[in-house]
């Protein structure tokens, strides 16, 4: 992360941090601290980047992961399952959208939109013989449980859900419903 140095005062003070707690951490003296925050030195490289790297480490120490806003019940279709299972299953946990998986992988998403379009492209008998795999999308991004929730944010601009994956295995999800709960909780 890029800091100015005139953010220095603002994110130690955001941290609970005292200017000797920050120049002890970073092996600066407190003095340094002071003349940079008051503008009084203009530090050399090197000590600008303990004091930088201590606060981003300070950031990311306090930062939610993924596996904090999870979803962590994993509700989701076959991809050999028919449409009417899947229409179901949303109903029934009031959700919109579905990973798909094939065995234990997940091999793409259906959502209430995938299933309208679906709908009204085909004629109502062939709608009955239809099975997920006919009309998922692609697979929504699989990231890991301790990838930060800023990352996971950006994700949430281009798809709907975003699982959350342990070993290789999925173990949850992240809608954008769940992102705007863990923002506004107050």
């Amino acid at each position: 992360m890029a800091f100015e140095l005139d953010e220095i005062k603002k994110i130690r003070k955001k941290f609970g941090f005292t200017q000797t707690e920050l120049a002890k951490k970073a092996q600066v003296s407190q003095s340094l601290i002071a003349k940079i925050e008051s503008r009084r030195i203009d530090p050399t490289f090197t000590k600008v980047k303990k004091i930088f790297d201590v606060l981003d480490e300070l950031k990311n120490k306090n930062e939610l992961k993924a596996e904090d806003i999870m979803t962590k019940k994993l509700i989701y279709v076959n991809a050999d399952d028919n449409i009417t299972s899947a229409i179901n299953k949303m109903k029934k946990h009031e959700i919109s959208q579905l990973p798909v998986f094939s065995k234990k992988n997940v091999v793409g998403l259906v959502s209430e939109s995938t299933i309208l379009d679906s709908i009204s492209n085909n004629d109502p008998e062939k709608i009955k013989t239809l099975v997920i795999k006919d009309i998922m999308q692609d697979c929504p991004p699989i990231v890991s449980k301790n990838i930060s929730t800023s990352i996971v944010s950006g994700l949430l601009k281009y798809y709907p859900i975003v699982l959350v994956a342990e070993e290789g295995k999925p173990k949850g999800v992240i809608t954008k419903s769940d992102m705007l709960r863990t923002i506004y909780k107050g």
